[in-house]
């Protein structure tokens, strides 16, 4: 069945790339309300659901927009956090334009998540089955989505910076993995582009505290590594809040080498694109705990926090 929060969850913090001071509430849904945010620090509080068809495409963040130029920006580590967590129906009031960064990860949206706990809908869950594969390629950057009974995830990335060089990982995203593997990897920057960065209006509330920054083989960031390959990590996080804005889970694998933000929002356009490469499946208890979420507990946080 469908879920949703037992209770409102609060998290406050600072936006990444705005700078500004940002307080979100997490509240209650009804069933098929999907995800939802809800501006209301503006007239009227416009509502922007987390629909890959209301995403702007950009390389550092993934954006949400409506048809009068509100936005929502820097969703993705909640989207995964909601994702990873099971949740399905959710209204997020935001008071700014840009989701706070914390500490650069999921983890605290998924302690405060897990903490509230959830609620079953009287509506039954419906997923995504990916039928055949289907790719999308730009230059060194390809994105994959290909038959699967579970949600995987498999990333690879290369960097020239000897500290992050190249690293890939897979992952079956059922039984709790998303919280014990992914879920504290952090956002990074390579320290030349920082002052880019900057001199674009972005990563204005960037620091050490909700950031890994590489410089060539070493790692600035006070404490270092929570992970090994924990930038691989943090890019199959994202993978993981940018697919769910196709709406609901999806039981497929997906493949990414160089892939971004942009990159998954284009492969979710081709798949629905195709009518032939995807259908809607309503779960039984058999596909419903293939899915991410299932069995998540504060253990499993706990190991990582």
């Amino acid at each position: 069945m469908q879920t949703t929060l037992k209770s409102d969850v609060v998290f406050e913090g600072t936006g990444l790339h705005s700078g500004e001071a940002v307080r979100v509430v997490l509240k209650p849904a009804a069933a098929n309300t999907g995800v939802v945010f809800r501006r209301t620090d503006i007239a009227g509080q416009p509502k922007l659901p987390a629909d890959f068809r209301n995403v702007i495409v950009s390389p550092l963040n993934t954006r949400l927009s409506n048809d009068t130029g509100v936005i929502v920006s820097t969703i993705e580590h909640l989207m995964a956090a909601l994702a990873g967590c099971g949740v399905h129906n959710v209204l997020i009031d935001i008071d700014g334009p840009e989701v706070p960064i914390l500490d650069g990860s999921a983890a605290s949206f998924v302690r405060g998540i897990v903490a509230a706990g959830l609620v079953r809908l009287s509506a039954p869950l419906k997923a995504i089955e990916i039928l055949r594969d289907v790719e999308v390629v730009e230059g060194e950057a390809r994105a994959k989505l290909s038959p699967s009974t579970t949600l995987q995830i498999d990333f690879e990335i290369a960097f020239a910076d000897a500290a992050i060089g190249r690293q890939q990982k897979m992952l079956n995203m059922a039984n709790g993995a998303f919280v014990r593997e992914l879920c504290d990897s952090r956002t990074f920057c390579r320290s030349a582009d920082v002052d880019a960065m900057r001199a674009n209006g972005l990563a204005l509330g960037g620091t050490y505290e909700n950031a890994v920054v590489f410089d060539g083989d070493k790692v600035l960031t006070p404490g270092g590594l929570r992970h090994a390959d924990e930038a691989v990590r943090h890019k199959m996080l994202d993978a993981l809040g940018d697919l769910y804005t196709a709406g609901a889970p999806i039981l497929g694998r997906y493949t990414g080498s160089r892939a971004g933000h942009a990159m998954t929002n284009k492969l979710l356009h081709a798949l629905f694109d195709q009518p032939d490469a995807w259908r809607f499946v309503t779960c039984d208890v058999q596909i419903a705990a293939r899915l991410p979420g299932v069995g998540v507990s504060l253990a499993d946080l706990d190991a990582v926090a």
